[in-house]
């Protein structure tokens, strides 16, 4: 259900305690001519980001479907990008990067295997982007190694390292767009603002916009460190008091969202049409209709608290944005699905489709 406009813009108010009850109950390169890779999947040895991350391999498991990768120079690892072609690859197309949730798409819980996103976007004009990797990370850069969860430097290698590579291998138009659900939901805003324009527009599915608070630190403290097992939530952003935790606040930073196509949704936690024993994946299964319904209900009461503090803070600043607050609804995937499409003609507009 869309809302106008409203609020006065202040921030709602949660007690840390509260919180934690509530987490606890549950390169350098110009846009090549178009498709040099329909004739060969050798790496464009010519293409390489500013750090010299460079593509080593493409793998193609479709007409449609490439696995590409590419060397990280700041991670010094082979990061895996599944990429979906445009239907037709005659001229250059923009580029949708599609981000998965905490799991980075290392386990089950990702766009290709829990969506139809696939066939929603197989008669559209545009480039497909998903990285694997960066479980628990929020896909930002961290101040040092967690010696549970690696070492983390997303934020570069989303806005420096594989766009000008991607722009190479695949013939883009340089236009580009971003979108993700739960904790890239948080992300997705936060590299928008630290890609300074390189995304035109931004999808957020679930997510809290806020880091710097003690609510929204303790957001990030629990799906790192509780969920993701992460050593330290420090090593991600340094002490609570550390300035980086609040330039990386999009709620605090949200004046540098203007002008970007915005959309963004959030459910109530209350459990709605795909919350019963016939939903999508649940198969009658009593255990998998609890778990969703208890832990996916307070996730997505949590995030929509976040969402509606973003939905404040821009209307309190006069920028633009669509906001898709559903009457109903857990933290889970169907509603995602339903998000992706429901945001398609945001992201279309800033992709120039």
């Amino acid at each position: 259900m869309k809302h106008p406009r409203r609020g006065s813009g202040r921030l709602r108010v949660l007690t840390a305690g509260a919180a934690c009850a509530l987490f606890s109950a549950a390169l350098l390169v110009s846009p090549a001519a178009a498709d040099p890779v329909a004739d060969t999947l050798q790496p464009l040895e010519s293409a390489t980001s500013e750090n010299g991350s460079r593509i080593t391999r493409i793998e193609k498991d479709s007409d449609r479907e490439l696995r590409v990768y590419v060397h990280s120079a700041s991670m010094d690892r082979e990061i895996q990008l599944d990429v979906t072609r445009p239907a037709d690859t005659s001229e250059p197309r923009p580029t949708l990067y599609l981000l998965n949730g905490a799991g980075g798409g290392e386990d089950a819980a990702s766009w290709r295997l829990r969506t139809d996103a696939q066939d929603f976007f197989k008669d559209k004009n545009l480039n497909i982007v998903t990285p694997v990797g960066g479980k628990w990370s929020y896909y930002t850069d961290w101040k040092q190694e967690d010696p549970v969860l690696g070492l983390h430097k997303w934020e570069t290698f989303l806005t420096k390292e594989i766009p000008p590579l991607i722009d190479a291998a695949l013939g883009t138009n340089g236009v580009n767009a971003i979108a993700g659900l739960s904790s890239s939901g948080t992300s997705v805003l936060q590299l928008a603002i630290a890609g300074g324009g390189l995304y035109k527009g931004v999808a957020a599915y679930s997510g809290c916009a806020q880091t710097s608070d003690p609510i929204g630190h303790e957001f990030i403290r629990v799906t790192t460190e509780v969920w993701g097992g992460a050593d330290d939530v420090r090593n991600m952003w340094g002490e609570p008091d550390d300035p980086t935790w609040v330039e990386k606040d999009p709620y605090v930073n949200a004046e540098k969202l203007r002008g970007l196509e915005l959309y963004v949704s959030n459910g109530t936690g209350l459990p709605g049409r795909y919350d019963t024993l016939d939903g999508p994946e649940i198969d009658g299964n009593a255990g998998k209709l609890a778990n969703q319904v208890v832990v996916g209900g307070v996730i997505e009461a949590a995030t929509n608290y976040c969402t509606h503090n973003l939905h404040d803070r821009l209307n309190e600043l006069e920028i633009p944005a669509t906001f898709n607050f559903r009457d109903s609804g857990t933290h889970s995937w169907a509603y995602w699905q339903d998000d992706l499409k429901d945001s398609w003609p945001v992201l279309q507009k800033a992709l120039g489709l």
